[in-house]
């Protein structure tokens, strides 16, 4: 399953890391995010300045649906918001705009493909020591 959405980078950013609206994969779970080469984990419980982090590096991140008032920043927040380039169509039509905003958002062309099978491998050792490990 894809879909649109926004995603921001919170680790060490105070409000103004990268962001990106772009098309992500979900896990049949929906409690993994697959975006720009990273696999997503959601944070138990919830989080007030991040939902998700990244089962690799453990960096926190915001992930939303878009709002059709394009105000997916954290209202603190600054900088550009990336949009994938492929997607642009789509939040158009969603926002019922015609053009975007220049000085908001950058379209870009570098967004990478994400090796779902890797991740899962990853999340199943993980998963699978973590279980040896309580058993030992």
């Amino acid at each position: 399953m894809s879909m649109l959405r926004y995603i921001e980078l919170k680790s060490g950013s105070k409000g103004n890391g990268p962001a990106w609206i772009g098309r992500v994969s979900l896990s049949r779970t929906k409690t993994t995010v697959y975006f720009n080469g990273r696999a997503l984990k959601r944070v138990k419980g919830g989080g007030i300045s991040s939902n998700y982090f990244d089962i690799v590096s453990g960096e926190a991140f915001w992930v939303s649906g878009i709002k059709k008032n394009g105000e997916d920043r954290h209202w603190a927040g600054s900088g550009h918001v990336l949009i994938e380039a492929a997607a642009v169509p789509e939040y158009l039509a969603l926002r019922n705009l015609k053009t975007l905003d220049g000085s908001r958002y950058k379209i870009t062309e570098s967004i990478v493909q994400t090796d779902i099978a890797k991740f899962k491998e990853i999340e199943n050792r993980s998963s699978w020591d973590s279980h040896v490990e309580e058993d030992a």
